[in-house]
């Protein structure tokens, strides 16, 4: 109570952030329930009947779940990959920019989409890549990579890079600032050129923080962007672009399967939670340090 009282007024700023997740996150939870009711929306959250594991079961059988399962490995895969390192790699590239007018400048420039809607830029997208009225009329290419499903996937990939990148390297340039000034200094006076100060001190230094974030992405590995691709996907990438979010939403608003996709939500959260906790671990055993 001592310690509370002395830090009273961090705790008070803490408050705000405190409330969210309790309102939003954890009061929700008693929504998982569904999953194992035959429930009837006119009827309440608790008055359907309990069937234990059966939306688990008819879950598993269906064909449609799996095919989104795969899709959405697949796509999130590739944005682990090419996405994650982006913004290190941007971040690491500004710091090396002396002229700070034109640093922030493209700082700007990046940042700007990030604050953008994908249903906006879903907007703009589809204007672009229209092969009716759009620039790829100009270059006389006639199909699409919105309505092709071979380079739908890499499409997406690129649009979030775009859009997300600006925005991940605030976290990156944050952590550079907080290198100690004396290691490269040193490092410059025992012959070090830019690329191996970047190897061996910047990058050790925020490690650290590459390392936490990468836990948080990797749990997320099943939750690859509702909103992106709701916007852009249509019948022609269906087959490549329906993910367990967009799976979710089909059964769960529109079909009013509610119980069913609330298996299917609950299947999503509890894979997410095994990876968050395998990678922790993992990380853990390699020596760096984790998230606990």
């Amino acid at each position: 109570m001592r310690s509370f009282h002395k830090h009273k007024y961090y705790y008070l700023l803490l408050l705000p952030g405190i409330l969210y997740f309790v309102i939003f996150r954890y009061i929700p939870m008693a929504g998982i329930a569904i999953a194992f009711q035959d429930f009837k929306i006119a009827g309440g959250m608790f008055s359907g009947p309990w069937t234990g594991l059966k939306w688990f079961r008819i879950l598993f059988e269906a064909p449609d779940f799996w095919v989104a399962l795969k899709n959405t490995i697949i796509i999130s895969f590739y944005k682990l990959i090419f996405n994650f390192p982006a913004p290190i790699i941007l971040a690491l590239l500004l710091n090396e920019v002396v002229n700070k007018f034109f640093k922030r400048t493209i700082q700007t420039i990046i940042y700007f989409p990030h604050f953008v809607s994908w249903v906006v830029l879903g907007g703009i997208l589809f204007s672009i890549f229209s092969t009716d009225t759009g620039l790829l009329q100009l270059f006389g290419v006639h199909t699409s990579p919105i309505m092709d499903p071979s380079s739908f996937r890499g499409f997406l990939i690129l649009t979030e890079m775009w859009k997300e990148v600006g925005w991940g390297t605030v976290i990156y340039l944050a952590a550079i600032a907080g290198v100690n000034p004396e290691l490269y200094e040193a490092a410059r006076i025992d012959g070090a050129n830019r690329f191996q100060l970047v190897r061996f001190i910047t990058l050790p230094c925020i490690s650290s923080t590459i390392i936490v974030l990468l836990i948080l992405r990797t749990g997320q590995i099943l939750s690859v962007g509702f909103d992106q691709i709701f916007i852009l996907y249509n019948p022609l990438v269906f087959e490549v672009a329906d993910v367990l979010d967009t799976y979710v939403y089909r059964l769960g608003l529109t079909m009013g399967r509610y119980s069913f996709a609330a298996a299917a939500g609950l299947f999503q959260s509890f894979v997410g939670l095994l990876l968050l906790l395998f990678t922790n671990w993992l990380v853990r055993r390699m020596g760096e340090r984790g998230l606990w």
